[in-house]
């Protein structure tokens, strides 16, 4: 089972998007599960203050490295040695993708810290394994990257998802965007269902979603299709 550990300053934040859909039934399942921390907690600060101005001089206000240091002590006695990894949602970190989400689906333990305000004390890195970053854009906190990986990751925790076959089609499995989807009415507004779906010929449309896939992903994701070590029957599906 996956245990998921998120160290944050507004577990509130969590209450919801971790009471439906997917994240729910893998809680419900007991293949994960979560455990909401909140950093202030482990204030030593009477009125729980777990932020503090800047060394140095700057606007705004830095997270305090003691709260932080002891939530996680406070981890790692509870997992009591099991394999473990600890990431900082930065957007200093590495870019977060479906190969980083498989790898992190096979381990025993992932604790998230989220940082806030204007960062953390940049103490707090010695403690990490991971420093995972998923774009290049300013958010509030490390909230909502973290919902992200971990909705990214549960998916792929075996059992979790009703068909394997489910992940192996979706996007970026491999490495390619996923091709067009289409359900009834076979017509809506003058706009047809693609008639070799309709054909029943499972092989045409086999080659019709892989020579999708290919065109969507040259045309709408360039950076990813020159990663792909197309076939020569790719190739000739594309011509």
């Amino acid at each position: 089972m996956l245990k998921i550990h998120v160290l944050t300053l507004f577990p509130e934040f969590f209450e919801s998007p971790f009471n439906v859909s997917i994240i729910k039934r893998a809680l419900d399942k007991g293949l994960i599960q979560i455990e909401l921390i909140n950093i202030r907690d482990f204030s030593r600060d009477k009125h729980k203050k777990v932020d503090d101005y800047p060394y140095g001089g700057g606007s705004g206000m830095v997270m305090k490295p003691e709260p932080i240091f002891e939530a996680v002590d406070y981890v790692e006695k509870t997992i009591e040695g099991e394999r473990r990894r600890i990431i900082l949602m930065s957007p200093q970190g590495k870019a977060f993708n479906q190969s980083l989400a498989r790898e992190l689906s096979t381990e025993k333990n992932l604790v998230f810290i989220c940082g806030h305000y204007e960062g953390i004390d940049e103490r707090v890195k010695t403690l990490i394994t991971d420093e995972i970053s998923i774009g290049d854009y300013i958010l509030t906190g490390g909230e909502i990257p973290a919902l992200a990986i971990i909705d990214a990751v549960t998916r792929l925790v075996p059992g979790v998802l009703g068909s394997s076959q489910s992940l192996e089609e979706e996007s970026f499995s491999d490495g390619l965007l996923e091709y067009p989807q289409y359900t009834r009415p076979e017509v809506y507004r003058g706009l047809k269902v693609p008639d070799v779906l309709l054909s029943g010929n499972h092989k045409e449309i086999e080659l019709f979603r892989r020579r999708e896939a290919l065109i969507r992903t040259r045309e709408k994701r360039p950076d990813l299709f020159k990663k792909l070590k197309l076939t020569d029957f790719d190739k000739e599906l594309l011509q």
